[in-house]
Formats: C-alpha cells, structure tokens, sequence
C-alpha cells in the first residue's frame, strides 16, 4: 500500500532560471509510446496526443528517441538524413504541431541527436561508395586499405560493440569502420565537413524550437590517432579502466566547446546532455564543464544494486565528481537500453534479469518503487523511462522470430535483448494494443498488460503511477527537493540509508527486513505503509520514506 499525501502534479513552468539543474525528464521511445495512425507502430502524432498525460504526470521535459529518416537497421540510430522525420513517425509538421504543443502545455522538448555514425544509407556515404577510392566524401568516414598480402584482414584488430568485427569490406577493396552495426559506418570527426555539418544541424532542430539534445556515443566520435590495436596489452589495461582507442578520448571536448557556442546563440537556455559511457564518474564530469554540455548520464547509478553501501558510495562520489565542474548529478534507473529496474532488482542479490515467479515479480515492484523515491529525493536531476511510471517489467518471453534488436541477430556483443524493455506500453486495461493503436503493436503485449495500464492504475492510491505522480508533485512543492549538489548523510542502521537536505529527511531501508529507526519528522510519502509510535518508525523490507522536518 502506498502512503501519501494526495496532491495534484502542476504544469512545468519552464521559465525559471536553470531549469535543467534540478529536471525530470521523460524518455519516450516514440516507436513504443503511442501510434497515432493505427499501423502498429508509434508516431509523433500518437506523442502528441499523449502530452496532457505527461504534463498531468508532473515532468519538465520530454526526450524523444530518434525519429529522424532511417532504414531501421538499429531502431532510428543508423540516421540517413538528420533533417526529416521517418514516414513512420511522421513529417516535420507533425514535429513542429508536437513541439508547439508541448510548449503550450510547459514541457520542453529534448531531441536525440547521432553524430558518432550515419546510415549506410546516408547521401554522403552512398555517394562516397559509388567514387570509390580516393573519393573526398570517403575523407568523412573511416575508409581505410586492409592489412594482408591482398588486403583481405581489417585494419585494426577493434571489435563492433554488437559483436564481430568493427570493419566492413566493400566491393573495391576498402574497409569502413563501424563501432555498432555494419549499417552504421563511423564518422571521421577529423574532417572539418563533419563538424560543419553538425554545427549546421544543431541550428536546424534550434531552429525549429527543441530545448536541447541528448548527444547519443558521446564518447565516440574521436578516435586515437592512428587507428591503433587494441592488442592483448591494451586489452589488459582496459581492465584497469584505461580509456580504449575509440572511446573517450579527450578531443570530443572540443567538439562539445563547439556545439555549446551554437546554442548561446538561442533564447531559453538550449541544453546538451552526454550520453557518455566512462570507466569512472570523474572522467563523465569532463562533458559537463561549463564550457560543454550540462548534464551526463550517471551510468554508474544506473548499473548499481539495490544495496545501502553500494548506492551511497556512488552517490558520495558522483556527487563529488559533478561539484568541482558545477554541473549537476543526475540520477537513472531504466532507459531503452537496459532491462527495466523492475525486473533487474527481483533477484534477492539485486542480480538476473528473469521474473520466474509472482513473487519475482513482486519484491521486484517493491523494490523499484522505493528505489525511484530514492533517486527522485537525490540533489540533482532525474530521468524516468517510459512505463516505469507503471511498475512494468521486462517482456523475457519474447519469441526470437519478432525481435529486432540488432545485437540479439549476431554473434556476440551486447545481451541482444534490449526489445523487453520497448514493447509498447499500455494505456487502457483492453482492446487488441492495450490502447497503443488501433493497429495492434510492433512487438507483442504479454497477456495481463492491461492490468499495468495507466487507466487501470489512475485513481488508484497503492497504484505505482499514482505514487510517481504524487511524488512529483511533493518534489515540485518541496524546497529541499530538487538542484542541489550536496546532502548531509545521518546515522543508520547498517542497510538503512538516511540523508538530510533543507527541511526533507529522506529513509531507504534495503534489507529485506523491517528496521525500527527514530522518526524525524512528518511523513510526506512513502511507497508501503509506515507505522509510527512513540517518535519510532517501523521501515518495512525495501521502503523508502520522505520526511518533513
């Protein structure tokens, strides 16, 4: 049973003075949120539509997946042209009635933006594939002769995060480098054509009125000079965390440097946010210096137990990384690439990503609704996937004839299953998609998924969105919640986390036991019943409580 105090959510203003400091924003998988034309697949009319739902669920800014003209090989990240919209998600009216819209109702709008690689389809590759060698089109790629007697082994020893190698070989003799699919050859950022181009498509969607853009491989689009190998040396090193050869390296700050000049250009104070995979949080917080971008993904937290010593180590040290840049932390349990946290916290050890049995399935909400009252109370900014507001779970049972993640077709690479996580959502408690459309859904809705729907759950007082919506308006409403880049830890029992910010005290029992705790002061919500007597609290197993003191 939730424990709250009812209170409406209440439109973003989204005029305040770094808004983006102390945001939750909104990640919507456009293909998985809502079909407006009724094909089976979501569209940007079908977000459109949804936007109240969003607004009324508390959030200040919406982050839209790609939507932009694609072939699909990798769901919208292999772009082959960064200024029209996918016919199947639209056009560009329908991009700029949403931004419109959006704006009427106080939600900002952040767009994904894929500069480390273009589609294999893209004018500049296509046409750099029909000049053949010595083609200055082949300049803006990695185009290089392979190693061999003939050619015929690739040029490095680097390997594609999918899984094979990072090389292909085309009809000429060539190779292209390709750090994810093969569709997806890599830019060569040392050409100053690339970086006039992105320059130029940061105005464009400016233009057309985005508030900001999640830079998708951040850390990707430099390569060390060279190409080197890898090699069992440097592969031994990278368990240390040493930074690989083409990931991370320090001339994407000037990239960035770059990107953030353009957006001064703009009224509303535009962002830029790091998708940036780092061996540790300080190296993240080199993209958010006050010269480069304003947020980074906190993959570190992302990829935390749900432990108290584990979750308070990163939180100290995150924390610590962001304070020296300015920039603030930012706080994530699910995205599009992860299995949700719902089902990653079932296992007793925080471990496994397979609900074997309703009591999986159940210690997993518990726990996943505690953890979001936790990450939501952190100083700093927070990001909510689609349909965590539901307490959905992984869709495991896929069968392997519907999925199309990319990585699950090869060999090796990431897990491969990434498609539980973006099965469309459910909106209604019946029909053929659970309300997605009218045209059934993309990737199959298990049965029981009406049962999770936001009109199932709506009016609800135990229901996970009615907790999500009440503890977005508590956040709103509550002065100590929010910016911030500090919190002052109190003593607890071991398993127990307690911190203090301005007139809040925040709780967090991870055991899987009840622990009894001085009550600090007056419950605001909590995700079970809490019991309190003679100035104690009894914390249930997996229960997170605000306080206001």
């Amino acid at each position: 049973m939730t424990q709250h105090l009812a209170a409406p959510a209440t439109p973003a203003s989204g005029t305040h003075t770094d808004w983006w400091r102390g945001a939750v924003i909104y990640q919507v998988y456009p293909r998985s949120f809502a079909d407006g034309n009724g094909d089976g697949m979501g569209d940007l009319d079908g977000v459109r539509a949804r936007l109240p739902y969003l607004r009324d669920l508390g959030v200040d800014a919406v982050w839209l997946s790609p939507f932009y003209s694609s072939p699909q090989a990798d769901a919208g990240y292999d772009v082959a042209d960064y200024r029209a919209i996918d016919p199947m998600f639209g056009n560009l009216l329908d991009a700029d009635a949403l931004l419109r819209d959006a704006h009427d109702l106080g939600l900002r709008v952040i767009v994904d933006l894929v500069p480390n690689h273009s589609s294999d389809r893209h004018d500049w590759f296509q046409r750099a594939l029909r000049e053949g060698p010595g083609s200055p089109l082949r300049e803006r790629y990695h185009f290089k002769a392979g190693k061999g007697e003939n050619g015929e082994l690739p040029p490095n020893d680097w390997e594609s995060v999918f899984g094979g190698p990072a090389w292909t070989r085309v009809e000429d003799g060539e190779w292209y480098l390709h750090l994810f699919a093969p569709e997806q050859p890599d830019f060569n950022w040392e050409h100053p054509a690339v970086h006039d181009e992105f320059r130029s498509i940061l105005r464009f969607w400016l233009d057309m009125g985005v508030d900001g853009f999640r830079v998708d491989v951040a850390h990707g689009l430099v390569k060390a000079e060279g190409l080197p190998d890898i090699g069992m040396h440097d592969q031994l090193k990278l368990l240390g965390n040493d930074v690989m050869p083409f990931f991370d390296q320090d001339g994407v700050h000037e990239i960035y440097r770059s990107w953030r000049k353009v957006l001064t250009e703009y009224a509303g104070e535009k962002i830029l946010v790091a998708e940036a995979w780092t061996p540790t949080v300080e190296r993240a917080a080199a993209y958010v210096r006050p010269d480069e971008m304003h947020q980074a993904f906190n993959f570190q937290y992302l990829g935390t137990h749900w432990d108290a010593a584990e979750l308070r180590e990163v939180i100290d040290v995150s924390l610590a990384a962001m304070r020296p840049v300015g920039a603030p932390a930012t706080w994530v349990l699910s995205n599009h690439d992860v299995t949700r946290h719902a089902t990653r916290f079932a296992n007793p050890a925080g471990l496994g990503t397979q609900l074997r049995t309703a009591g999986d399935r159940e210690l997993g909400l518990r726990r996943a609704r505690a953890a979001t009252l936790l990450m939501l109370a952190l100083p700093g900014s927070a990001y909510v996937y689609q349909g965590e507001e539901l307490g959905l779970p992984d869709v495991t049972d896929l069968p392997d004839e519907v999925r199309q993640d990319p990585s699950f077709h090869r060999a090796s690479g990431q897990d491969g299953f990434r498609d539980g996580c973006r099965v469309p959502i459910p909106w209604t408690t019946e029909g053929s998609s659970y309300g997605f459309g009218a045209g059934g859904s993309w990737l199959p809705q298990p049965a029981g998924w009406g049962e999770l729907s936001v009109q199932a759950q709506t009016g609800d007082p135990d229901s996970t969105l009615e907790l999500y919506r009440s503890a977005l308006a508590v956040r709103r409403t509550q002065q100590g919640l929010g910016a911030g880049d500090s919190l002052e830890w109190l003593e607890a029992p071991e398993g127990v986390l307690a911190f203090r910010r301005e007139g809040f005290v925040c709780t967090a029992n991870t055991t899987g036991t009840a622990v009894t705790i001085p009550a600090p002061g007056r419950i605001l919500l909590a995700n079970a019943e809490v019991e309190t007597a003679d100035g104690k609290v009894e914390l249930p197993a997996d229960t997170t409580v605000w306080w206001a003191v």
